[in-house]
């Protein structure tokens, strides 16, 4: 597929806020200001709510990587973890200019680190949560990015990678970057088939607890909810509630999606 890119991804997302049709893509990515109010509303809604019955128990050291705008800073840093931010765009927008005003603005204690994740300047053993909001099929390096989460995790240590687009086969990675709406702007988008990133996680000495399917969690299913979806199958049926409508059903039918770059989550643990 030949693309001819000629932006940075901060000058695509502006190029996106300015599109009239695009406000309701704009507020799902967070991409809305002022940025705090994104934050907070990332923060208090239902994605959050399911990743953080994945969160360890106990709050210490813990790595957003990734972090982009910093929502995902902002919510952790809330919840009490002493928290960095890892994000190598420097960008007032989209990079790690906007942390810093979010920082100042919320009084936050959120450190903040311009690097990729491929060369991450940690000790070994430094974290007990690396978490990763839509930041591993940007990896340069998926193998050597996972090795380094491995690396600067503790025994115990959790990693939380969440909403990662996935293809069923190389030949449907063409088809999801023509239907990105800023790919064709900054050519920074990828999927991996779902084998490359359990093996990438899983050579880094991370033993997978969860591998969350399309329609397994709120996680991937933001901005709607499985609730959302239980009431949609119930509309099809006579006389069935959503109530009546079990996760496990939802599981299994998001087990036959084949959408090219559909959505995953993987919860492990460093052993």
């Amino acid at each position: 597929m030949k693309t001819n890119f000629h932006t940075t991804w901060e000058e695509a997302v502006i190029w996106l806020k300015n599109q009239k049709d695009q406000s309701s893509l704009i507020k799902e990515a967070y991409f809305d200001d002022p940025l705090i109010g994104a934050a907070e509303r990332f923060y208090n809604g239902s994605e959050w709510a399911a990743v953080k019955e994945y969160l360890p128990n106990i709050q210490h050291k813990a790595l957003d990587l990734g972090a982009g705008r910093g929502i995902a800073s902002y919510a952790l840093s809330s919840e009490g973890w002493d928290t960095i931010a890892l994000e190598p765009d420097h960008s007032d927008v989209v990079g790690a200019g906007a942390i810093r005003h979010l920082k100042k603005e919320t009084g936050l204690p959120i450190s903040i680190i311009e690097e990729y994740g491929e060369q991450l300047p940690f000790k070994d053993d430094t974290f007990l949560l690396v978490y990763c909001r839509q930041a591993l099929h940007h990896a340069k390096n998926l193998q050597k990015l996972c090795k380094e989460i491995g690396r600067v995790l503790k025994t115990g240590g959790t990693l939380i990678a969440t909403r990662e687009h996935v293809i069923s086969r190389k030949e449907d990675l063409p088809i999801f970057l023509g239907k990105h709406p800023l790919h064709k702007l900054y050519g920074g988008e990828h999927a991996y088939q779902l084998s490359t990133y359990l093996g990438s996680i899983e050579s880094a000495g991370i033993e997978l607890i969860k591998v969350l399917n399309p329609l397994e969690s709120d996680i991937n299913l933001y901005p709607i909810t499985q609730k959302d979806i239980k009431e949609h199958i119930a509309k099809r049926l006579p006389f069935v509630s959503h109530k009546w409508i079990p996760d496990v059903l939802l599981k299994i039918i998001g087990k036959f999606d084949k959408t090219p770059g559909r959505l995953f989550s993987f919860i492990g643990q460093k052993i």
